[in-house]
């Protein structure tokens, strides 16, 4: 179920539905073809009564790279023979969307074809952007002249570490940005057309819905096949349906930071209607440090097209093994996370009054 290239996870999601029966709706990015040529789309999977007024909604590859978990996690659910049966007598509809960012989880890159971080990418265009000055201080050192990173780089970057600490760091890095378009973490100077296109599949799907739950799949930051639930919204919400083990970046419980215009707000925005609870589960892989190098080289590959091929194919060979872990027990650990979270939403939807 879990696949080496987002080709074959792609072909894999399709497979699935076409097995169990399942239309797929497709939304194709135009204009840009994948690093193997292959069309870039997101598809789209509805499960359960047509008459639901209750939906859950499960994303993979918002940072495009680690769609390799998100949509293992998907197809497994597909493939899961008891959900079904479950969904009907609860009431409750789920929403596969594949690859929400399909250029990155083709490109083996965090971003959008405009190196449009999503999770930065919601906010209000309209209104003053937020700033950072903690990126802009280490935008020079983070995207160095070549790659591999100097022993001065590595010494400058070791230095703001040990004198700031590694949280002022991670902030600084990973907050978000809107000043330097072919950086770190950016989020854009309007909405992506993955943020556009996750808009419309929310009023379309969710329009009859009172209720709706929105599971996230990431990976990279914290233990190894451990899934850390953060909430974005309501976190009274979201822990009566998940548990007292979600965490919020708002009140510091979270291992990630608290960032301006994540994807999951685009439920708030597009569903006022309905009673919504939000979480990304984030499973962890490598430690932090190494994790953000593989991320300052997706910047630098991106703006280095004239790099030697070996090289390249090397820097995105690391940045998927930063991402996802080849090994049985950390699949293993994902799948049965991801289940234990979408029984806990389902359970909890079908308790909400709508």
């Amino acid at each position: 179920m879990f696949s080496s290239t987002y080709k074959e996870a792609r072909r894999r999601f399709l497979d699935t539905a076409a097995q169990h029966k399942l239309a797929v709706d497709t939304r194709v990015l135009e204009g840009v073809a994948g690093l193997q040529g292959e069309t870039l789309a997101t598809d789209v999977v509805r499960i359960g009564p047509a008459d639901a007024k209750r939906l859950l909604v499960l994303t993979s590859a918002t940072h495009g790279v680690e769609g390799f978990c998100g949509s293992g996690a998907q197809i497994a659910l597909m493939r899961d023979e008891a959900l079904p049966a479950l969904i009907e007598k609860l009431g409750v509809a789920m929403l596969l969307v594949h690859a929400i960012n399909p250029y990155g989880f083709s490109y083996l890159s965090r971003t959008t074809e405009g190196n449009v971080d999503l999770n930065r990418n919601s906010v209000d265009f309209s209104q003053p952007l937020p700033q950072n000055a903690g990126y802009a201080e280490l935008h020079d050192l983070l995207i160095p002249a070549h790659w591999p990173p100097d022993d001065a780089n590595v010494a400058a970057i070791r230095g703001y570490i040990e004198t700031r600490g590694q949280w002022a760091y991670q902030q600084a890095v990973t907050t978000g940005q809107y000043t330097h378009p072919q950086g770190m973490f950016y989020g854009g100077e309007a909405p992506a057309w993955s943020t556009r296109t996750m808009r419309a599949l929310l009023a379309e799907y969710g329009e009859t819905c009172g209720a709706i739950a929105w599971i996230d799949f990431h990976t990279g930051l914290g233990p190894s096949g451990f899934g850390a639930k953060i909430c974005v919204g309501d976190v009274t919400r979201a822990r009566r349906w998940w548990g007292a083990d979600v965490t919020s970046p708002a009140d510091g419980t979270s291992i990630a930071a608290d960032v301006a215009g994540p994807l999951l707000d685009t439920l708030r925005q597009t569903c006022p209607h309905a009673s919504i609870a939000s979480i990304a589960i984030e499973y962890g892989t490598v430690p932090l440090t190494d994790m953000l190098d593989m991320l300052r080289a997706d910047v630098w590959v991106r703006h280095h097209p004239d790099a030697p091929e070996a090289l390249k194919a090397d820097i995105r060979r690391q940045i998927r093994a930063a991402f996802y872990i080849d090994d049985d027990i950390w699949r293993g650990m994902i799948v049965g996370q991801a289940r234990a979270a979408v029984l806990q939403a389902l359970y909890g939807l079908s308790r909400e009054d709508v």
